[in-house]
């Protein structure tokens, strides 16, 4: 398992006596980069050296006996990046896939909360996944998932409680407890909530918190989270790093936060932050890169290469206590990148435990062998006549979600209803469209109904089996025999994505690890996942990324407004309410 101490997957480990001679220049080395420019994260300098490598690790600077040699010719040498808060499912790929992708952008270690598998799956899911990336050159760690269901105003295929989470806690590498995005529970101090909390006491465990400030901020921190990647304000991430708190500053594919969260990153302070992907795309992942995207943006507002380097590598690995990690120093493991420009984060080769796994953009052949997976997870939706998506009229007003471009926050509105033949319908000519969730795990038949704008849709309708947390099928549309006919789509390909026209499907791509995860090539999700958005924009979507954003529609913990399959939520309220005023 890749995600063992530092030497555990080497092929021989070096006992401390042969180190300690390799690293004073008696023996051979396997390996010497020449004339590198080493970035050196503990002191924020570039230092021109050799670096010496055996058994995949960095034993020393400067002139040593090698089998070996690589000249770098002055070229950069980084320690790989490490990704401090993801979903690997989120990029709808398997682990080893989302492997091929991250490694060529010199991602080679991530910190991975598997909560959305795990809120289909349960344990066996965290299992699965784990098991996937076995013999690939990878180091996965993994947060415990701590809310399976995210809360009780939805229904999920499963649970996990305190003492799910105590059979999991023992496991090599799990590094402590995910995100605890129940922070109402956490400031109620709700018995479930509290007793994964005292599991985890002293441990490391990770915040989401959106907008919480003051004393309520200061009371969640108290109860012993320590880390933060749902800031959306410079002053937010500042009140959250003075009280103690790491921030991640999160760039993924529907939540772009780096360029307001940059801003309170300074020398002083800097060491308190870190960068995080959360939720990227395949497109986004295979064109734009991962953490390495994370770092030329924030190159490009203006922080300090080092810095940026630093904030990508050293600060994730010591507040993850992954030792061995995020460093070129004797004793590391040589997780390395060789970069020809630093302001443009261009990497060339990425090397793990001294081994070249890439070069030019792309994984070395016969590095990650492909793997074949059995449907997992089931669709149980029942019935889905299109009369069950009626909203018949009970008021004049309605309240609606309203999206908001580049964000997985949602405004609260209220607008006129539009009514026909007594019932509630779409109004496309004010960007009003109906939304409903639909129940898939237990077969319960619950439906949420609800409206939304932002998506600019005239026709047709749009679904998916990925809509966090806990992943039933929302779909989006303008009239209700479309929006049946899209679920029903879906729960046939066992999960998946659809664009549907009248009786016409558009695109699909079908997602039968769960209902959120595809078992293909991530080249082949990248291709459906662009026909996807091309159908969209042919019924008149103007988001650019539909699939994301309909995805956190569902997600009842980021405010304002969201639907579950149980109704419609006001988050700041944390209860439902009518979809009437």
């Amino acid at each position: 398992m890749h995600s063992l101490p530092p030497s555990a997957n080497l092929q021989r480990m070096l006992s401390l006596k042969e180190l300690i001679a390799l690293a004073r220049g008696e023996g051979e080395v396997d390996l010497l980069f020449e004339d590198a420019r080493v970035v050196d994260v503990f002191s924020g300098r570039l230092l021109r050296t050799d670096v010496a490598v055996a058994r995949g690790m960095v034993v020393g600077f400067g002139k040593y006996r090698a089998k070996r040699k690589v000249d770098l010719k002055g070229r950069f040498l980084s320690p790989a990046f490490i990704d401090a808060h993801v979903h690997i499912e989120s990029s709808m790929v398997t682990p080893r896939e989302y492997a091929r992708a991250v490694i060529p952008h010199g991602v080679m270690t991530v910190v991975c909360d598997f909560h959305e598998i795990a809120n289909c799956l349960g344990q066996e899911g965290i299992r699965l996944m784990m098991d996937d990336i076995k013999g690939v050159p990878f180091n996965l760690y993994v947060m415990l998932p701590s809310c399976v269901p995210a809360t009780p105003l939805e229904t999920s295929g499963a649970a996990l409680g305190a003492e799910d989470l105590r059979a999991l806690k023992g496991e090599d590498w799990v590094r402590g407890l995910g995100e605890m995005m129940n922070f109402p529970g956490v400031l109620e101090g709700k018995v479930e909530v509290l007793e994964k909390l005292e599991l985890f006491m002293g441990e490391r465990i990770d915040g989401h918190a959106p907008g919480l400030r003051g004393k309520d901020l200061s009371a969640y921190i108290a109860a012993g989270i320590r880390s933060d990647h749902e800031s959306i304000s410079k002053e937010e991430a500042e009140e959250k790093v003075s009280k103690g708190m790491y921030v991640m500053i999160r760039e993924g594919s529907a939540a772009k936060n780096l360029e307001e969260l940059i801003r309170a990153v300074n020398p002083a302070n800097s060491r308190r932050f870190m960068f995080a992907s959360d939720d990227r795309n395949p497109a986004d992942l295979t064109q734009e890169g991962s953490i390495d995207f994370c770092a030329r943006r924030a190159i490009g507002k203006g922080i300090d290469p080092i810095l940026a380097i630093q904030m990508a590598t050293l600060n994730p690995a010591e507040y993850f206590g992954l030792k061995g990690l995020g460093a070129i120093a004797p004793g590391y493991r040589a997780n390395l990148l060789v970069m020809d420009d630093l302001k443009e984060v261009r990497i060339s080769q990425v090397y793990k435990d001294g081994r070249l796994v890439a070069e030019g953009g792309r994984v070395l052949e016969g590095t990650i062998e492909m793997r074949r997976w059995p449907p997992q997870g089931a669709m149980r939706v029942g019935s889905l006549e299109p009369q069950r998506f009626r909203i018949k009229a009970e008021g004049e007003r309605i309240r609606l979600i309203e999206v908001i471009p580049g964000q997985i926050w949602t405004r609260k509105r209220s607008e006129r209803a539009k009514v026909e033949g007594g019932f509630a319908v779409a109004d496309p000519e004010r960007d009003i469209l109906k939304m409903a969730v639909v129940e898939r795990h237990r077969g319960t038949g619950r439906i949420g109904l609800g409206f939304v704008r932002g998506f600019g849709m005239k026709k047709g309708a749009i679904a998916s089996s990925v809509a966090h947390d806990s992943h039933n099928i929302v779909v989006v549309g303008v009239g209700d025999e479309e929006m049946a006919r899209a679920v029903r789509e879906v729960a046939e390909m066992g999960g998946g994505m659809v664009v549907v026209e009248g009786k016409e499907v558009l695109a699909s791509l079908p997602l039968p690890i769960g209902g959120i995860v595809s078992d293909r090539p991530i080249t082949e999700v990248r291709k459906s996942l662009e026909r996807l958005q091309d159908a969209a924009r042919t019924v008149g979507c103007r988001l650019p990324e539909p699939f994301m954003t309909l995805s956190f529609l569902a997600l009842p913990v980021i405010p304002e407004l969201k639907l579950t399959d149980q109704g419609l939520v006001d988050v700041e309220a944390f209860s439902f309410v009518g979809l009437f005023e």
